[in-house]
């Protein structure tokens, strides 16, 4: 049983809790998932299964897409709703203000646009990033506060989900909810694009709501949730829902191996490609290594000077 699951993941469950049950669920140990997704957000979590959990490192750094609510009106410790409230500060309004100010597009849009692009940005400390063996939140919840170093990331989309003026929701305690839409590379926090956004309006901001619909190729319509796979390993027909290796990988360049290379390819021997490499092929490029049957053998690194590929990741036995 190898290939990759999307699972819907549900609010209340840690990455590694959705791991769990799915390792009870389908009666395997050998399940790993690609990117972590904070316990009260929602949506597309990939999950490796048997063999497949020696791919993760080809699919971490995909592209994300996430629907999210930003809620306008006051700071959370975390950054999010699981948070405690933070006391006003000097640069927010006053809550008269938030009550009768109506935010329009063009009140909106120049902020959201300033926060597009390449830029770096600090890991929050309510995070699940690790420093010297200890993850963030850890520290964070014992009241430390340490240096974290800022990393350099890509904001492709960060607009508005809503088509009239009025984008801006006002809530019955004064708050107002902005649903965006984000397009990032991953290690993207959403958390701070929404404190960011609050500080550029003069005001606490936190994430109310998140949901990622796309990780990398992998959309939300794909998911399952995990009561429906539960209903599918009862009738024994995960092989049907499993998405195999190849397809997970298809970004990658692939070659065809031959009978012969396939063996030399499961025993590690570096294989002679002159004659396939194409001008897109740089030094170093991963490269998907399959038989005629578009079975995933191995992942190779291509070697420029020797015109080669090393099997790096070998997936098949023989």
């Amino acid at each position: 049983m190898d290939g990759i699951l999307i699972i819907d993941k549900p609010g209340g469950m840690t990455s590694h809790d959705v791991v769990a049950r799915v390792r009870k669920i389908i009666g395997t140990r050998r399940v790993g998932h690609t990117g972590t997704l904070d316990p009260f957000a929602t949506g597309v979590l990939v999950l490796l299964v048997g063999r497949a959990t020696r791919l993760a490192q080809f699919l971490t750094r995909a592209e994300k897409e996430y629907e999210a609510v930003i809620r306008l009106g006051y700071a959370t410790d975390t950054g999010d709703l699981t948070g405690r409230r933070l006391e006003e500060s000097a640069n927010e309004v006053n809550a008269e203000s938030q009550r009768t100010q109506r935010f329009r597009r063009e009140d909106i849009e120049p902020t959201l646009a300033s926060l597009r692009g390449e830029f770096e940005q600090t890991p929050p400390m309510y995070s699940a990033r690790k420093i010297a063996g200890e993850k963030l939140y850890e520290l964070a919840r014992r009241g430390e506060q340490i240096e974290r170093r800022a990393v350099r990331i890509t904001v492709n989309k960060f607009e508005s989900l809503t088509g009239d003026e009025a984008v801006l929701k006002q809530n019955d305690d004064g708050t107002w909810d902005l649903p965006v839409q984000v397009v990032c590379s991953a290690g993207t926090y959403v958390r701070s694009l929404a404190e960011d956004f609050g500080r550029k309006m003069g005001m606490g901001a936190h994430l109310a709501q998140l949901r990622r619909t796309r990780a990398g190729q992998f959309k939300i319509e794909e998911a399952i949730t995990l009561e429906q796979l539960n209903e599918i390993a009862q009738t024994d027909s995960l092989g049907e829902i499993l998405i195999s290796s190849n397809v997970a990988l298809s970004h990658l360049p692939a070659v065809t191996l031959s009978a012969d290379n396939v063996r030399r390819t499961i025993h590690g021997i570096d294989l002679q490609v002159d004659g396939i490499v194409t001008k897109e092929w740089q030094s170093s490029q991963a490269v998907r290594m399959s038989d005629s049957h578009d079975r995933l053998i191995a992942i190779g690194v291509y070697d420029e000077s020797r015109k080669t590929l090393h099997p790096t990741v070998v997936i098949a036995s023989e």
